[in-house]
């Protein structure tokens, strides 16, 4: 028994030291500028944040979706103040690459990872 609690806490303690690290964007990424237009990024952009986002982060951003409560760390709310404080090229960055349980998007395109930023931003007065 013992054994096997040691082997549950091996693994599990790889995926609890990166949740508890501070997630950073390249300070390459915090320079870039988002190309697209904020009103066309945030119409293009919601059926977007529905399909992918939703599920995780809830229909307004406060990390309270449907799988929120079964994730380790639970996701951002986006409305927050430290996520809104960060450059475009940083979320984008984010977005892009993903870590732990948030997927990379890199299957979207580069006009859509842009879209939904502007859409993020929408969300900052929905705390």
């Amino acid at each position: 028994m013992r054994r096997l609690i040691a082997a549950a806490m091996m693994i599990m303690f790889p995926a609890s030291m990166a949740a508890a690290q501070e997630w950073k964007a390249p300070a390459a990424a915090k320079a870039m500028k988002n190309p697209v237009a904020k009103a066309a990024g945030i119409k293009d952009a919601k059926p977007l944040y529905d399909t992918n986002c939703v599920l995780c982060h809830g229909s307004t951003g406060k990390g309270d979706g449907p799988a929120a409560s079964a994730l380790n760390p639970r996701p951002k709310s986006l409305a927050d103040k430290a996520v809104q404080a960060q450059s475009d090229g940083e979320l984008f960055w984010k977005i892009s690459e993903g870590r732990g349980a948030m997927p990379a998007w890199k299957q979207l395109s580069e006009k859509e990872r842009w879209s939904l930023i502007h859409y993020l931003r929408s969300l900052a007065g929905k705390k």
